[in-house]
């Protein structure tokens, strides 16, 4: 269902565990609550509608309810309340107060007045007033099926539950690009979160911790137990009042899979019937079902439910009676304006029917059902609509302006799709909890389109792979699948593995684009556990190399000759089951990208979807455009450098173009200068650097900009062989190292673009990579630090920065999973640097290992060059790294080290703050 009162949209879903423990070990004290994740929508009746120079765009910015919509008249801004009035989709004398007119008529004339300024295309005010509705839906859509699919459930399955005050307006539109064919509409649907608060039952929880096989589980036992922990909500709920024929025991399972973290909740039954459920429940979240894989039982669960109201009666269907409208109302729909039929819902009895168009008012709310919907009371009241058309392929008829800004929630909406089915599908704890991984949507070329909002460095990377796969292997046939981390084809460094498919028409078999997915394999072999190894000079120590691999040829799965690939290398893999099984998870993200992007060639056409695609990219060029013209022809130089043996350093002049033509580019970024490549593994690739660019220029244009490889048409970048652009070897054996290029080194190019540019002081400038782990196993993570502050306000404190967008893992999983302690996790208070506006603080992360492993550290800005502060700040604090041994002993480490621990040293990280801007 989803929620949308006067000011956001509220899209809830069931978070499958059903509550969260949190446990303090200094106290012992458990605590347990329910909770509900809550996906929220900045798409409500307050969304502020407005156009950004390229699209129209509806929210995330909102009027609330002082001063509100321009309607209510106390100055507000155009907003979506202010639309769906406009249109006639609001019975305005059912509204608690006057609604203002002539001050909606007002702005919409002068939105309409400056999309004809900038881009040309005259729209009248009904035909804006609808473009922004549906980019409002658009925002609601890409919600819905989001938070659906990450839960491995189709929303075309369900029934759409709308309710708050303006969600009935919308419904019917939503529900139509979700494939849902159903509505239902409680009678206090407008008053309906607060009328189920008043009628919420009474719940206690009680749980008990097993840490068991399920294989070793008695079942009659656990009843016994059962029967124990069921005692005390039980007796909370007597003494609130409720008599026990009131009340209800519902007693349920948390399970998983061993080795896996994310438990499922099923209810108790026999133990072949919770099996069964469990299996069903897990093939339906994750996509896949183990096979000989043991069964854990983690908790206990009961669930004591108290009833305060007396129980609503089943609702049904009735016997249909046809039902005439009483008066008609003027409402534009589907670019039409029409006098629909008006119904006051206090009229409308069990089984009255009628089709749309119409508009049913009541107390709370205007319902809106549009063409082609039919509507019958139930007998509880209840409005149930039912879509009585089949989908076709639609025409595309508002507004570029409009158009553009729909589409960019298409594409982008696929991306976080894929990425959805990747995190639910995969097996590691790098990807299924600290999300290190990106998804994105190529044109046939290989040209990034459309992406999630991931991990920096390897959505502007990932292009050049996909042009390296068409590049070599021409002729890819329908079926195929691809795999690469050749960082000199494309790619990063060797954990991260792209899986690259590409899309045909299932008619013509012509190529039609690609999705991809760049996942960060937390083992790939090498000389070092995790596959970082800080020593390494050349590729070949650092792990396997998968070159443009088929992993899949004409549907027929090569699985087993890229495990003989990952065992037989010089240093092979160390988790080849778990990089098969997140490989897997990459392909199943790939299919779920192709299957939504062909159903949106299908709905819009071919060349629809083509046209948007090549839009998207130029609007992306010309804002960037519009951002550079703001320098004015200045040339600007900055230097910073990296913490290699020879302090190697990174210079980049910035030339800004004097009146450049549509084709020209707009600014030079010229790298000429930067050092040779290094005697070390900090060495990184052009598609990095193109990354880290492209992220910048992003980071320049203060609208919502889809990141894509049109921000790139409006540079050059002069980029000479060195550091920044080693020449590959003839093999692994002979070509330079990058292991840290990825993560390092293009965190200081972008410190050396803002720096050029003045818009930020420099944030950490590192990933603080920390790998530990044996010949069995290897830990990836990589730990935030305090970000730099800028003209606008200071800097955030605890934050992964710039090219990295990954979790923390969670402590419970990190201590479950791996033989470590996680003391302490905190801000390190006072490390940004002071100034007008502060940087953000590091943070301290203080581990102790409890076996013997093999650390490794890739970390910088440990000195001698701290992030440097802009304008008069100071700069943020060096980094720390300190090892003390278990008999007391405590030693320094260096930013790049390796060494091996043993049980009850203790390794502390304080991470780099900050710098400052301004003078303090």
């Amino acid at each position: 269902g989803f929620d949308m009162g006067g000011t956001s949209t509220d899209v809830s879903r069931f978070d499958g565990s059903y509550e969260y423990e949190f446990e303090t070990r200094k106290a012992g004290v458990r605590l347990v609550t329910p909770m509900l994740a809550i996906s929220t929508v900045a798409a409500g009746g307050g969304s502020i509608c407005k156009f950004d120079g390229t699209k129209l765009t509806v929210g995330p910015e909102s009027a609330g309810a002082n001063p509100g919509p321009a309607c209510y008249g106390r100055g507000g801004p155009l907003t979506v309340t202010d639309v769906n009035f406009f249109l006639g989709r609001i019975v305005a004398e059912r509204f608690p107060f006057h609604l203002n007119h002539p001050a909606v008529e007002r702005q919409l004339a002068e939105l309409a007045s400056r999309v004809q300024k900038i881009t040309g295309e005259k729209l009248s005010l009904s035909d804006l007033a609808e473009g922004l509705l549906a980019i409002a839906n658009s925002n609601m859509v890409r919600a819905i099926r989001g938070v659906s699919i990450a839960k491995g459930a189709d929303p075309a399955n369900y029934v759409l539950v709308s309710f708050g005050g303006a969600a009935a307006q919308h419904a019917c539109a939503v529900a139509r690009d979700l494939g849902m064919k159903q509505i239902l509409n409680h009678p206090d649907a407008g008053i309906l979160s607060a009328y189920g608060i008043g009628q919420a039952d009474v719940t206690r929880h009680a749980a008990q911790g097993r840490s068991q096989l399920i294989d070793e589980s008695d079942f009659n036992e656990i009843a016994t137990i059962f029967s124990e922990l069921e005692e005390t909500p039980l007796a909370e709920l007597l003494a609130e009042g409720i008599a026990r024929e009131k009340t209800s025991i519902h007693r349920s399972l948390d399970l998983r899979y061993k080795g896996t973290d994310v438990p499922l909740n099923v209810r108790f039954q026999s133990k072949p019937e919770t099996l069964a459920k469990f299996e069903q429940l897990h093939q339906q979240q994750f996509g896949y079902v183990p096979q000989n894989t043991p069964l854990e039982l983690v908790a206990l669960r009961i669930e004591a439910v108290g009833e305060t109201a007396e129980p609503l009666p089943p609702t049904t269907r009735c016997p249909p009676k046809k039902i005439h409208p009483k008066s008609h109302a003027a409402c534009r729909l589907s670019g039409q304006d029409l006098q629909v039929p008006r119904f006051d819902r206090a009229d409308l009895t069990s089984g009255s029917t009628f089709v749309g168009p119409a508009l049913v008012s009541d107390a709370h709310s205007t319902i809106v059902i549009e063409p082609g919907w039919q509507g019958e009371i139930l007998s509880g009241g209840e409005l149930l609509l039912t879509d009585t058309t089949s989908i076709s392929q639609k025409q595309l008829t508002a507004s570029d302006a409009v158009l553009l800004e729909i589409f960019n929630h298409l594409f982008a909406g696929i991306a976080e799709q894929m990425g959805h089915v990747l995190r639910r599908t995969a097996l590691s704890v790098n990807v299924k909890e600290r999300l290190d991984y990106s998804c994105a949507i190529f044109t046939a070329t290989g040209e990034l389109v459309a992406n999630a909002p991931h991990v920096p460095v390897h959505l502007g990377a990932m292009g050049a792979t996909v042009r390296a796969v068409l590049a070599e292997n021409p002729m890819l046939a329908p079926g195929d699948v691809y795999v690469s981390n050749d960082p000199y084809q494309g790619g990063s460094h060797l954990p991260d593995i792209t899986v690259v498919t590409p899309v045909h028409d299932p008619t013509t078999q012509e190529l039609l684009f690609f999705t991809a997915c760049r996942a960060h394999h937390a083992e790939i072999g090498g000389v070092r556990p995790g596959s970082m190894p800080p020593s390494s000079r050349v590729l070949g120590e650092e792990g396997v190399l998968i070159s443009n691999f088929a992993l899949i040829r004409k549907g027929v799965s090569r699985e087993n000759e890229l495990r003989e690939l990952l065992l037989q290398a010089p240093y092979p893999t160390r988790r080849v089951e778990e990089n098969l099984a997140d490989l897997r998870a990459q392909v199943a993200a790939n299919q779920q990208g192709a299957r939504d992007w062909l159903a949106l060639v299908e709905r819009y056409s071919l060349s629809a979807v083509q046209e948007k695609m090549r839009d998207i990219q130029v609007a992306a060029t010309t804002k960037v455009r519009q951002a550079l013209a703001k320098f004015e022809m200045q040339t600007r130089s900055f230097t910073d450098y990296l913490e290699s043996a020879d302090g190697t350093s990174i210079p980049i002049t910035v030339k800004f173009a004097f009146h450049p033509t549509p084709t020209s580019p707009a600014a030079t970024i010229d790298f000429t200068g930067s050092g040779q490549v290094v005697d070390g593994n900090l060495n990184a690739n052009p598609a990095i650097v193109s990354a880290a660019v492209m992220y910048v220029l992003r980071l320049l244009v203060e609208e919502d900009l889809p990141l894509n490889e049109g921000a790139l048409r409006a540079v050059e970048i002069i980029l000479p062989p060195g550091l920044l652009n080693p020449p590959p070897g003839a093999t692994p054996a002979e070509s330079p190292a990058v292991a840290a290029g990825n993560v390092e080194t293009s965190q200081r190019v972008v410190d050396v673009l803002l720096g050029a540019l003045g818009i930020a002081a420099a944030s950490q400038g590192t990933m603080n990579n920390l790998l530990f782990g044996n010949d069995e196993f290897g830990y990836y993570e990589t730990v935030c630090g305090g970000s730099g502050a800028t003209p606008a306000g200071p800097g955030a404190s605890a934050v992964q920065v710039h090219m990295t967008n990954t979790r923390s893992t969670d402590p419970e999983i990190l201590e479950r999973r791996l033989p470590v302690r996680l003391w302490e996790f905190s801000i390190r208070r006072g490390s940004g640097g002071k100034g007008k506006h502060q940087g953000g603080d590091g943070i301290t992360r203080r581990l102790e290992f409890l076996a013997p492993l093999e650390l490794s550290l890739i970390t910088q800005r440990r000195g001698p060059h701290p992030p440097y502060g802009m304008k008069g700040g100071e700069p943020g604090q060096l980094g720390r790294n300190r090892l003390q041994h278990a008999d007391g002993r405590k030693i320094e480490l260096s930013g790049i080290c390796e060494l091996s621990v043993k049980s009850g040293d203790v390794l502390t990280i304080e991470t780099p703050g900050g710098g400052g801007f301004g003078v303090p």
